[in-house]
């Protein structure tokens, strides 16, 4: 076990990682890091699925990091992940304790699985001015001009467009300083959901959801003086439940748009996990129907196998 820095669990949504992961964690004695770009928002529960429920197994309350961190509509990015997850990994550390890190950003995951050296990128508002007329198509075809587009999560909406337009400038005009981040040796394990089954799970959280109060939520950031726009830049749920409350589609068509979105979100995932393995990660596949037990006993295995 002192071989490995870190365990990484991940996989789509609807795959059951969290419960994976947290049933690992309580067999191991150990916390959670998440690696979802959502779940870090207070008061956004049920739109991004945080199932605290989950970080308790068998009456123990699993310890957990980076979970209700920010207030909705600040824009979290990954360069404060790298920097939340190396004081939240340091601390389980100290602990000796072998942290695992679960979630589902691609992007979050290998910035720490690799160490990708970034900065904080400060707002542009004479780019900002310069694109904000412009529409989703257009502002997609300058970005492709920046780099190629591995997923379409940059694109989502205009706002999430200029902003990786103003990143990638700012990084064109400014080389990107070498920055300390440990070198983690990661044991990564994928949890691997046949895609019939992945759709049915979707599909019947989703109406789980709108039942426990999921529309209620949205209508409560609001009268928080959370604006429509800042809610809708999250995307997925936020985007199409804003949409419906503000009078902008029907019932229907939010819900039909939602389940299509997220299903289609599930496929980027794991076509970025996938591409991870092209990059040269190890990913130690476990199928989401084998029994928790079975899980379990694959990862102790590979630590042992070190």
């Amino acid at each position: 076990m002192p071989n490995y820095d870190l365990i990484a669990i991940l996989g789509p949504t609807a795959s059951g990682k969290t419960p994976f992961a947290t049933a690992l964690a309580a067999t191991l004695h150990t916390e959670i890091i998440s690696a979802d770009s959502r779940q870090i928002y207070r008061g956004m529960d049920l739109g991004t699925g945080k199932d605290l429920d989950d970080y308790t197994v068998n009456g123990q309350q699993i310890p957990y990091h980076l979970i209700d961190i920010a207030d909705p509509g600040y824009k979290y990015n990954v360069f404060e992940y790298q920097r939340d997850f190396l004081t939240a990994y340091e601390t389980i550390k100290q602990r000796s304790l072998l942290p695992i890190v679960c979630g589902g950003t691609g992007l979050y995951l290998e910035s720490v699985l690799k160490g990708y050296r970034l900065m904080p990128v400060p707002e542009n508002p004479e780019l900002r001015q310069r694109l904000e007329t412009k529409s989703l198509e257009e502002l997609t075809k300058t970005l492709e001009q920046y780099k190629t587009l591995h997923n379409s999560t940059d694109v989502d909406t205009v706002k999430r467009a200029i902003r990786a337009i103003e990143i990638e400038e700012y990084y064109k005009l400014n080389p990107v300083p070498e920055r300390e981040f440990p070198a983690l040796n990661s044991l990564i394990i994928g949890v691997d959901i046949d895609r019939e089954l992945r759709r049915e799970k979707i599909t019947r959280r989703l109406k789980q959801r709108l039942d426990e109060g999921m529309i209620d939520e949205v209508r409560r950031l609001l009268a928080e003086g959370i604006a429509a726009d800042d809610l809708i830049y999250y995307g997925l749920e936020y985007k199409y439940l804003t949409l419906y409350v503000i009078g902008k589609i029907t019932y229907e068509e939010m819900f039909n748009g939602l389940e299509v979105a997220i299903h289609q979100f599930a496929k980027r995932q794991m076509t970025w996990f996938r591409g991870m393995e092209r990059r040269g990660f190890t990913i130690h596949w476990v199928d989401a129907l084998w029994p928790m037990e079975e899980k379990i006993a694959f990862v102790t295995t590979k630590l042992r196998e070190v």
